[in-house]
């Protein structure tokens, strides 16, 4: 009879704390553990449904000192309110075929990732990365990570989704997309896709990140309703 290990115990630490990028004023603190290994997946699972987020092999969540104001938030795939707006979309977007890559790292994919942040997010972090740390962005995943590739008929990559696999869902981890087309609203786009294949695996959820109610660079994920946030314990709707 073989005899299962038990999961490893896991060790959790703090961030220094820095400035809040969303909330001026305040205070931003990370609670963070690694994985990796064999129970990387599993373990990455459960602190999926406490409201943890991934960055390469870290799952953290926000512990802010005198803030609560980031909630976790999924989308309730089932019950998903598919306006007129959204269908709209849809439609703009039906020339584009979607298709799963795995974590296999292109130029291409490079390309589009830097025109994207450093015409959206030209301030932020990911600004100065190299393809290298694209890479490794990808590829030190240490749970069931892919990227969902968008190309149009001419089979130009036009706009793309780290995801993360759960499961009852798929989690967005970063998606980039062609800026320049702006009337395409790619954004919206990635999610509204993600939901149908959702829809169609019969799985639950899509997971969105951390939202803040009066952050107007997250106010986006509101119209994706019904959803759900998690708070003290529960996933509760919004």
């Amino acid at each position: 009879m073989s005899i299962q290990r038990p999961a490893p115990i896991q060790i959790f630490h703090r961030s220094n704390k820095m400035k809040c990028p969303y909330i001026d004023g305040e205070v931003e603190q990370q609670l963070f553990t690694e994985v990796s290994g064999e129970w990387a997946q599993y373990q990455f699972n459960r602190m999926s449904q406490a409201g943890f987020r991934r960055s390469h092999n870290i799952i953290y969540r926000p512990t802010c000192p005198s803030c609560n104001a980031c909630k976790s938030v999924r989308i309730n795939v089932n019950n998903f309110d598919w306006k007129k707006g959204w269908k709209r979309i849809l439609r703009k977007n039906s020339d584009l075929t979607s298709e799963i890559k795995g974590i296999n790292v292109t130029d291409e994919q490079y390309a589009l990732f830097k025109k994207y942040v450093t015409s959206r997010h030209h301030d932020g972090e990911m600004a100065d990365m190299s393809r290298y740390d694209f890479e490794n962005m990808i590829k030190l995943s240490p749970v069931d990570t892919r990227i969902i590739e968008y190309r149009d008929k001419d089979n130009i990559l036009k706009a793309a989704c780290l995801t993360d696999i759960l499961p009852d869902g798929w989690s967005a981890v970063y998606s980039f997309f062609d800026s320049d087309l702006r009337e395409r609203s790619f954004g919206s786009f990635i999610i509204l896709d993600m939901i149908q294949k959702m829809e169609n695996e019969y799985l639950p959820y899509v997971y969105l990140g951390y939202w803040i109610k009066d952050s107007a660079k997250m106010a986006y994920k509101e119209r994706f309703t019904p959803l759900e946030y998690y708070d003290k314990g529960h996933w509760n709707k919004l």
